[in-house]
């Protein structure tokens, strides 16, 4: 187990990680989308008529799309460390309370890429990026798990 997360509503370990790392990641990416979006919409209507931009008084846009930039900015950063921390966890093959806890490694050390595969699924397709793809677990190497 990594960490319990609220959002899923369940515990963070091997046999889901790959599950929180895409929520995470596209949680990111729609929060940037709805900035970029955000952006692109008061360029337009700091270029257009306010009143034709928005069913909205003016000063009601700007407060509204000011608010949306907080929350997008917010779940961006915020995402975006967790996705960071999945990430690195995955590639140093241990959990965050593993490196709180600063234990020594009782396993054998394998490489990054080997760590990746074996959350993720073997080999490297497009089914990373899903998340209705179940990765095969454990099929990399015979000798992936060292006792």
């Amino acid at each position: 187990m990594d960490h319990h997360c609220p959002w899923v509503n369940n515990c963070v370990g091997e046999n889901n990680q790959k599950y929180f790392v895409l929520f995470t990641m596209y949680i990111a990416l729609i929060s940037l989308h709805a900035l970029i979006m955000v952006g692109f919409h008061f360029l337009h209507c700091f270029e257009e008529d306010w009143t034709k931009c928005s069913s909205f008084s003016p000063p009601t846009t700007v407060i509204l799309l000011i608010l949306l930039c907080f929350e997008g900015l917010l779940f961006l950063i915020f995402t975006s460390v967790m996705f960071g921390t999945q990430v690195h966890s995955i590639c140093t093959d241990e959990t965050g309370i593993e490196q709180l806890k600063k234990e020594e490694r009782r396993w054998a050390k394998k490489t990054k890429w080997m760590n990746m595969k074996a959350v993720f699924g073997h080999p490297f397709s497009l089914g990373w990026a899903s998340p209705f793809a179940t990765p095969d677990q454990g099929k990399a190497d015979p000798y992936q798990y060292v006792v």
